[in-house]
Parts: C-alpha cells; structure tokens; sequence
C-alpha cells in the first residue's frame, strides 16, 4: 500500500510540473505576442491622421492590455496554487520517508529551490507582462 501511495504522490508531482510548464509557457508566449500586435497596433495610431483609426487602434491596444492583465494573473495564480500543491506534497512524501527511516536521502533544501524556482517563474511572467503593456504605451504616446 506504501507504494501505491508513493506512486500517487510523485504522479500528482509530475502533473503539477506539466502543468506548471504550460502555465509559463502560455503566459511567456502570449506576452511576447501580444508585445508585437500592441507594438504594431500603437505605431499605427500614432502615425494615424484620421481620428477614427486612432480611436479604433486605441481600443484594441486596451482590449489587449486587458487580456495581459488577465491571462497573467490567470498564470500567476495557477502557479501559486501549482506551489501549495507541490509543497503539500513534498512534506507529505518527506512524512513517508521519515516514518521509513530512509529521509536521509531526501535533502530538504529542494523545498526552498522549489520556492525560488516558483518565484523567479512568476518574476519572468510579470516582468514579460509589463514590458508587453508599457512598451505599445510609449509607442503610441510618446
């Protein structure tokens, strides 16, 4: 029974990392498309001499910020739920070691590398997300 329960909790691991991963790669894509079309989309306002494409260019560009805004916190969030899992899981498979005598061959750091991990992953997300967001602004303003 020990093992089916060992078993479970490092596929619940697994998928939570999978999961994780698409988290990131979802937000760091969208980001840098959403930089590109708000960048495009923002030069050609600002380059516009009639006031209706400008007007229609502007409200895609905050239609699009607000997708930003949303899909990175949607992002962050699972990230920070992927974290809690992870944690929980972890102490529950150091638990199963302790009671087996065999947590000697488990270093408890890898919860902090874990923890740093998580949160240079969600730095990278916001700062791809300021960066889609303020540069179309500068463009289209400045």
């Amino acid at each position: 029974m020990l093992e089916q329960v060992h078993e479970h909790i490092t596929n619940e691991l697994q998928q939570g990392a999978r999961t994780d991963t698409v988290f990131v790669i979802t937000a760091i894509v969208f980001n840098l498309l959403v930089l590109g079309i708000n960048s495009a989309v923002a030069a050609a306002a600002a380059d516009s001499y009639r006031g209706d494409a400008s007007i229609a260019n502007d409200l895609v560009m905050g239609i699009l910020i607000a997708l930003v805004i949303l899909v990175n916190a949607i992002a962050i969030i699972g990230l920070l739920t992927g974290r809690q899992t992870r944690n929980k899981l972890l102490r529950g498979l150091l638990a199963m070691y302790r009671d087996n005598e065999v947590d000697q061959y488990y270093d408890t750091t890898l919860l902090t590398n874990y923890n740093r991990r998580y949160l240079l992953f969600t730095g990278i997300i916001l700062c791809l997300a300021l960066t889609a967001i303020v540069v179309p602004v500068i463009v289209r303003f400045l």
